[in-house]
């Protein structure tokens, strides 16, 4: 070969191994990325999944390929997480530690069979599942031998507590019937009674031929039960008592029962008229003394949904069906009875100036029927018999002769506003 072509053949050789050089560099530089992108990715692992019905699939789309030096994708129930085999070690004691984190958050309690009355809806009971760690570091141990790219990690199934049966009722979508009554919101202690008794009887289920008591359920309402002192009817008159407002959760109560003809088996009116709600629908009650009693007449539960706020106390009785079209309150004073007013005199009064301590109310004797309407048909009538006693006024009447006295402050009266002839309503 003549030096002019050995010089070329120097010249590309020297070309060659030039290139190898870098070829080899750049070879050992990717080597090196994918080692230090593999030691990040085994001390992390990467959620692939949500705890909903089709998550399994999700899982499969985002995970990375798992092979056998790599990623091992790791599914408990319809939950998938991926991690690096690296992450889990060779031996129990590490496969278990690794797990720990993930038993932590993969874990499903158990829920309860339960209602939600503001949707008037019925939950089912959901068993939880927890991870056997025992048996899913066997598992993982097999996979890791084998170079399997994916393990179903063993669990325990978590019953619940209270499955629909417990609870008694499946369908609450109907409103059967309901009443309001309102109050004023500036009574604090009363207000505080309101919203205490109201608890109590809010999701109560009655099952069919089950009769409700109202002192049953809330007790003595004393003091140590967390009941206030507040306002209260006590023969006849406006005084402090203990647990002030009962009788309006009751009314309240009375009036939506009447509304979704559960049978009324006891109820007593006031003493006097209501200021809240009318003549006829009242229902007084007293701790182990007086009480209103309720049944349900139905082949299926109903249930109490019961709500005091912003003024208001309302209830709904709640049920699978309303069967009936409508139901009507029709309401007759039968009789007026004047009241008494009896005058004391009083020398701290100046002559001629009278003041109203308490007022006085008509008494009443009042007819009260309840007609329940199918297919604009009567299908059943009830009807009572309800007395209110009359209210004696009191009054203040100045003797003194002294022209100097100041003149008395009127008292603000505050009562019922007399009722008269036929009322009706319906619902």
């Amino acid at each position: 070969m003549s030096k002019t072509g050995s010089g070329y053949l120097g010249a590309a050789g020297l070309l060659f191994l030039l290139g190898a050089a870098g070829v080899g560099t750049y070879l050992t530089q990717s080597s090196d990325a994918e080692a230090a992108d593999a030691t990040v990715a085994s001390t992390q692992s990467t959620p692939i999944a949500g705890a909903k019905a089709g998550a399994s699939e999700t899982a499969k789309a985002k995970a990375p390929k798992a092979n056998a030096t790599g990623w091992i994708v790791l599914r408990f129930g319809d939950q998938a997480e991926t991690i690096s085999r690296a992450a889990l070690g060779t031996d129990r004691k590490s496969i278990e530690a690794a797990l720990a984190p993930l038993k932590a958050r993969m874990d499903r309690g158990a829920s309860n069979a339960h209602m939600d009355l503001e949707a008037r809806k019925v939950y089912e009971a959901e068993d939880g599942l927890a991870m056997d760690l025992f048996g899913s570091v066997s598992a993982i141990e097999l996979a890791l031998r084998t170079g399997a790219g994916e393990v179903t990690l063993e669990g325990v199934a978590v019953p619940a507590e209270k499955t629909i049966k417990d609870l008694g009722v499946s369908d609450i979508s109907k409103v059967i019937g309901s009443f309001k009554t309102k109050f004023s919101v500036a009574e604090k202690t009363r207000n505080a009674n309101l919203k205490l008794l109201a608890s109590k009887i809010n999701g109560q289920v009655l099952m069919p031929g089950e009769k409700f008591s109202f002192n049953d359920l809330t007790g003595d309402r004393l003091l140590e039960d967390g009941f206030k002192v507040a306002h209260v009817i006590s023969q006849g008159q406006m005084v402090d008592g203990m647990a002030g407002g009962s009788c309006q959760i009751s009314t309240t109560l009375h009036g939506a029962a009447f509304f979704s003809g559960l049978d009324i088996v006891k109820v007593t009116p006031h003493s006097r008229p209501s200021t809240y709600v009318m003549l006829g629908l009242d229902a007084t009650v007293v701790a182990s003394r007086v009480d209103l009693q309720l049944r349900n007449p139905y082949d299926f539960p109903v249930v109490i949904h019961y709500r005091v706020a912003r003024g208001v106390s309302e209830v709904e009785i709640l049920g699978k069906e309303k069967p009936f079209d409508e139901i009507e309150f029709e309401r007759n004073i039968d009789k007026r009875i004047d009241f008494e007013t009896v005058t004391r005199e009083d020398s701290s009064m100046g002559m001629g100036h009278m003041v109203v301590e308490q007022l006085g109310y008509p008494g009443y004797k009042v007819s009260k029927t309840r007609r329940v309407y199918k297919d604009g048909k009567v299908i059943k009538t009830d009807k009572w018999k309800v007395n209110y006693r009359p209210v004696i006024e009191y009054a203040r009447l100045g003797i003194n002769p002294n022209p100097n006295l100041p003149a008395p402050k009127a008292r603000k009266g505050h009562g019922p506003k007399p009722a008269s002839g036929r009322f009706t309503m319906r619902q």
